[in-house]
């Protein structure tokens, strides 16, 4: 099971704006170096997406606050606990991400729409460079 990456995403700061990016750098335990939500030991590290919802929904990337967007990958079929490689970087599933209010300032309904298909939470296992192109493979079930 393979997919790839297709757009990143972080914001500097609280309710800052998306910012799109060639390739960011995941830091073991912390997250993606620059973003808000990076914090030691947060099970919210990354937020990852699945593009054809986007595409299913007619949304740009980066709409679902999403730092990274993949494609061709069943990211809502993986468990909780799922190691997945994407490029230099190993990050683990802890959870499945709920849709907040702010989805609401992107199209009104859209938290409703993405009831179960906002994507997934990970922590950094591994750090290093995730680049657009990149294959995402699990590592471990």
């Amino acid at each position: 099971m393979t997919g790839r990456v297709v757009a990143l995403h972080m914001a500097a700061k609280h309710k800052g704006e998306m910012s799109a990016l060639p390739e960011v750098r995941a830091i073991e335990d912390h997250g993606l170096e620059g973003d808000r939500y990076a914090k030691p030991r947060s099970r919210r590290q990354v937020l990852l997406f699945e593009a054809e919802v986007l595409r299913d929904l007619d949304l740009p990337p980066g709409s679902g606050r999403e730092n990274i967007l993949i494609e061709g990958f069943p990211l809502m079929g993986c468990p909780v606990g799922a190691r997945l490689r994407l490029g230099e970087a190993v990050l683990e599933l802890t959870e499945e991400c709920e849709p907040c209010r702010r989805l609401e300032e992107v199209r009104p309904g859209l938290r409703e729409l993405l009831d179960g298909r906002r994507g997934m939470l990970a922590r950094v296992l591994h750090g290093g460079r995730i680049s657009l192109g990149d294959p995402v493979v699990v590592t471990e079930p």
